[in-house]
């Protein structure tokens, strides 16, 4: 089975592990992307994948400069 292109707010809070409430901060923060169909929010699954490889290449906060 192909997984969806577009996700609900629901469905991406969930596949992040995340709190919906954290994830709509992170999209009014624009660090993660969504589109307007009609009048439902939704998230593309690519900006899902864009944001955690950000935050995986991101330093750790708190970690020393090297």
């Amino acid at each position: 089975m192909t997984e969806p292109l577009l996700l609900s707010v629901q469905e991406a809070h969930r596949q992040l592990g995340l709190g919906r409430s954290k994830l709509y901060e992170f999209i009014t923060a624009g660090d993660i992307e969504t589109v307007k169909v009609g009048r439902r929010t939704l998230v593309p699954m690519e900006s899902l994948q864009a944001f955690v490889e950000k935050l995986r290449h991101r330093p750790a906060v708190g970690a020393a400069p090297e």
